[in-house]
């Protein structure tokens, strides 16, 4: 038997709901990975749907069409073992009568021979953050292990390998599994590259395995997955790395034999089998226990060993170059995950470009770089509109940008309107002072001429508010923040400061006056950002304390910051939750973004009492 193992690990970019194209992609890689003579393609989890389906998952005909979708790309598999990721059963929609746990699951189809030979159901459903699969789908309760050929491959789902224990666990260690597939649709955050790599090391010398992790890749929503597909070693050393922020077919030959030398100079490999977990409680009262294998499959208590054909390799395969290059940059990542998920949102909701407004500060000209680089400069059009307090080298420095991006820029000035608009409200104002009723108009103005243009050309309206601006309430309703896509919406403002010197790192792209004025929203006479809030480089580290590790304000007054200072920004955090409630999606790079992650209620009269 041979224990080489050639294994493909094929990372794209799926549409939600697209049942169709997304099978005409699965079935185009598997064609690539035989081509490249592998033995085995793995794709990324709920491949068939994209991910996350969310309520698609509660409709019995979407559940019925995915199962068609994915006997269509089983017929594809043949002269090579696919694994491909579907949801599998009756959706939670279809019961009636007692209430019990639903009878779908997060799947993973083996398919060989031009049909389906096994199918592996997640066991750990994961339930926080932006993640809600208790809502939808019933845990699996046994492990998958293919025998391919006299090598051993375990199958699992995501979260499957982020937990001890559990199917993957059995499959290395009451299967013998020397290779562990998972089929993954990991949300990117900072950093999150280096989680999965340390944390996956770690697995691979726990159970002295080969680990394959084939990451979905593209922007759905607030959500960007980042590929970066990995296998590592039994010695939890990098083999190979998929691309980041882009589809991939990652090919490796690896040898089994290597797993199966290491287990049997392990000490803890002579330790007692792992015990099945008693079954979990249905509502009905019943107990949730696995159904007898099907025909030809053998059952070893929670273990389900499947045997699958190994493809005679036509001819000698090519040499394979190597994958381990280094990851990319914290700023070039960050950045990389705007572009994806802004290219993503336009792209996927058939948008035929996009629109923002051009002030001449940073943060719409980091937006409009960030535009300009998903899209395509041509179908990206800025739109200035200074009013009386416009500084004028702020409508140069947006002329300028512009002309480097190759953006069209329209200007439209807003005087005339603003003085119509205080005409028609001079009666009711009459006898009151300026203040930002007057301020907010003049961003409303801004707002209806931006949807104006979006209604008579299509394009998507993008806003450019960053985070510490929405978290802090710094932005106007229906105004600036009238849009439908926000780029900035999880980046703090001194990432954007951060992201603004990376783009410019081989040319200054954003001119560098822009980078260094003060920043100021223009709305009446000698304007800071500063009078209003706390020095940047002070809010976001209090933010970053408030709003992404939940601390309170005896907790982050512990860490050296202002107590009075922090009593104010956490009270304008939750004063303007109404505020961000009605904000357009933005893409999530932090582990605490606002929408999915972050759910608070509107009306809300908790106020956390001092620890002293």
């Amino acid at each position: 038997m041979d224990s080489r193992l050639r294994l493909a690990l094929c990372q794209i970019n799926q549409s939600v709901g697209d049942l169709d194209g997304n099978a005409v992609r699965l079935r185009a890689g598997i064609g690539d990975a035989r081509d490249r003579g592998a033995d085995l393609v793995v794709f990324p989890e709920l491949s068939i749907t994209g991910y996350p389906p969310e309520d698609l998952l509660l409709k019995p005909s979407f559940i019925r069409d995915a199962g068609r979708a994915l006997d269509d790309v089983a017929a594809a598999a043949r002269g090579i073992v696919a694994v491909v990721g579907a949801p599998v059963g009756r959706a939670p929609a279809e019961a009636t009568g007692l209430p019990v746990p639903p009878a779908l699951h997060n799947a993973a189809a083996v398919l060989a021979d031009g049909r389906i030979v096994a199918t592996y159901r997640k066991h750990h459903l994961p339930n926080y953050a932006v993640f809600d699969e208790r809502r939808y789908f019933a845990p699996g309760r046994q492990a998958v292990v293919i025998d391919l050929g006299g090598c051993r491959v375990g199958v699992s789902v995501c979260e499957d390998i982020w937990v001890p224990g559990g199917p993957a666990e059995w499959a290395a260690t009451d299967g013998d599994a020397e290779v562990l597939i998972n089929l993954s649709a990991s949300p990117y955050h900072r950093a999150k590259g280096g989680e999965r790599e340390h944390l996956f090391g770690a697995r691979s010398i726990d159970h002295r395995c080969f680990l394959a992790f084939c990451n979905a890749v593209g922007g759905q929503d607030e959500l960007v997955f980042d590929g970066h597909s990995l296998v590592l070693g039994p010695d939890g050393e990098v083999v190979a790395r998929g691309a980041q922020f882009e589809e991939d077919l990652i090919v490796v030959e690896i040898d089994a034999a290597r797993a199966a030398d290491l287990r049997a100079r392990d000490a803890r490999r002579r330790a007692a089998p792992t015990a099945l977990p008693p079954a979990a409680p249905r509502a009905d009262g019943r107990t949730d226990t696995p159904a007898g294998p099907p025909e030809g499959h053998v059952s070893e208590g929670h273990v389900l060993r499947v045997s699958a054909p190994r493809a005679a390799a036509g001819g000698s395969p090519a040499l394979l170059p190597s994958r381990e290059g280094p990851p990319l940059s914290a700023e070039a990542e960050v950045y990389r995950a705007l572009t994806l998920g802004t290219a993503d949102y336009v792209r996927k909701n058939g948008f035929p470009g996009a629109v923002l407004g051009l002030s001449g500060g940073i943060d719409s000209a980091l937006a409009l770089a960030v535009a300009a680089d998903a899209v395509g400069p041509d179908a990206v059009t800025a739109v200035s509109m200074p009013s009386r307090y416009t500084a004028e080298m702020n409508r140069e420095d947006a002329a300028l940008l512009a002309g480097r991006l190759g953006v069209r820029l329209l200007e439209l000035p807003i005087e005339d309107v603003a003085r119509t608009y205080g005409a028609a409200l001079a009666e009711p104002f009459a006898g009151t002072a300026p203040d930002v009723a007057e301020e907010n108009l003049q961003a409303r103005i801004r707002g209806n001429l931006l949807m104006a243009l979006s209604n008579k050309f299509g394009w998507l309206v993008l806003t450019t508010g960053n985070k510490s601006e929405m978290s802090v309430g710094y932005a106007t309703l229906y105004g600036d923040m009238a849009g439908g896509f926000a780029v900035l919406k999880d980046v703090l403002k001194t990432w954007v400061y951060r992201l603004a010197a990376w783009r410019n790192r081989e040319g200054k792209v954003i001119p560098q006056r822009i980078i260094d004025k003060p920043p100021t929203a223009e709305l009446r006479e000698n304007q800071l950002d500063s009078d209003s809030l706390p020095p940047y480089d002070v809010l976001d580290r209090i933010l970053e304390a408030y709003v992404e590790r939940d601390l309170g304000v005896d907790g982050i007054a512990a860490l050296g910051f202002d107590r009075a200072t922090v009593d104010r920004v956490v009270r304008l955090v939750d004063r303007a939750e109404y505020k961000r409630r009605q904000a357009p999606p933005g893409v999530r790079i932090s582990t605490r973004a606002f929408g999915k992650d972050r759910r608070l209620p509107i009306t809300n009269r908790y106020t956390p009492r001092s620890a002293s």
